[in-house]
């Protein structure tokens, strides 16, 4: 059986898979590194490189293949999924939304080869290689990414983009769909 007859047979009677279908579906595939023949080389000055295994109305499953870059912190639009450490160690970090629009870290955990993490419907994350190590991450989402929101902490600023741009700013303009610029809180020191 090929790994792409291997993935449909599991993804196809996907219909709007809840939180444990996906994994359930993830855990069935069952996928290691000695799956994938060519793996994307990480992107120069890009946090990963990613390939798309499979797509259709319903989920879409993707491999990661990561630099030492850190992604920009980042939500999944109206998908939610899990994504599988394949090979190496990432660190994780989750975001809130204060106020003013900007996400506020709340904590980081490292998650290494053979553990899973969710990603909730809006729910605003950032990943990155951890400890040296050589990053792979295997990513089911349902339904497939669409409007997936990007922040410039620095900036002080959020874009709407397209969907073959990745967890980053979008250096092409046609890859931003919408800039907002935001404002910071000032909070009042010590007069």
């Amino acid at each position: 059986m090929t790994l792409t007859t291997r993935i449909k047979g599991v993804l196809d009677p996907l219909i709007s898979p809840s939180q444990a279908e996906l994994k359930d579906a993830l855990l069935q595939i069952n996928l290691t590194l000695d799956d994938f023949e060519h793996l994307p080389e990480p992107a120069d000055g890009k946090p990963y490189n990613r390939k798309l295994l499979y797509k259709n109305s319903e989920v879409e499953l993707l491999v990661m293949n990561w630099s030492e870059l850190e992604c920009a912190p980042h939500d999944h639009g109206q998908s939610h999924g899990w994504i599988q450490v394949i090979s190496g160690m990432t660190k994780n970090t989750v975001f809130e939304l204060n106020g003013d629009g900007l996400p506020t870290e709340l904590f980081h955990e490292y998650q290494d080869r053979g553990q899973y993490l969710y990603a909730p419907k809006k729910g605003i994350h950032q990943m990155q290689a951890s400890q040296g190590t050589d990053l792979v991450t295997l990513h089911l989402y349902s339904p497939p990414i669409t409007g997936m929101m990007v922040y410039d902490l620095q900036k002080c600023a959020v874009c709407v983009v397209s969907d073959d741009c990745g967890a980053w700013w979008p250096e092409e303009q046609v890859q931003k769909v919408k800039e907002i610029q935001l404002k910071r809180n000032a909070k009042k020191g010590p007069e």
